[in-house]
């Protein structure tokens, strides 16, 4: 489950990407925030959750993406951009695991925070990658991407391959309802 980025946003990010010392860079087309991260499931289970999500009502809101950092301190796996926080943004992100939960997905539940990855890391950066990932964020510190509309959210499938992930959409969801209870 995603939020696809417009384009004007999808350039500001693959701006932010060019010159980081350190890390495989997202590719743009690639590039999305993740609402539920649902795992290998069967197409029956994709089914459910596009039944589930079809019924979801939720209001569309504006998002703005800000700041840099990194996840893992001391062992960073990878860069991402930040998102200014946004009570719809979480509100939407509780009423889709809600609905997929109740559809009778079994996924990992983990605390959602926002964040578009631009930049994932080898397993073991060494010493002088991460001080050089350092400087790199603290370049990049003001980033801030202008807002943007929200007004769908997709499923969406991970296809693998020696080249990296490449994503397909599998179906779109509008916001515009209610607020989602």
């Amino acid at each position: 489950m995603a939020i696809a980025l417009p384009d004007d946003i999808r350039d500001a990010l693959a701006a932010l990407q060019r010159g980081l010392s350190v890390g495989r860079p997202v590719p743009r087309e690639n590039l999305h925030l993740t609402l539920a991260f649902l795992g290998d499931q069967t197409d029956a289970a994709l089914e459910e959750a596009h039944l589930a999500l079809s019924g979801l009502l939720a209001p569309a809101f504006d998002l703005q993406l800000a700041g840099v950092d990194i996840f893992g301190e001391q062992a960073p796996r990878l860069v991402f951009a930040g998102v200014v926080p946004n009570p719809a943004l979480a509100m939407l992100e509780q009423a889709v695991v809600r609905a997929l939960r109740a559809a009778g997905l079994a996924f990992a539940r983990q605390r959602f925070r926002p964040h578009v990855t631009i930049a994932r890391l080898s397993a073991t950066p060494a010493r002088s990658d991460i001080a050089a990932l350092r400087d790199d964020l603290a370049s990049r510190a003001g980033f801030r991407a202008p807002p943007f509309r929200v007004d769908r959210f997709g499923l969406w499938r991970s296809r693998l391959s020696r080249k990296g992930a490449r994503y397909e959409e599998l179906a779109r969801y509008g916001l515009t309802g209610a607020p989602a209870p």
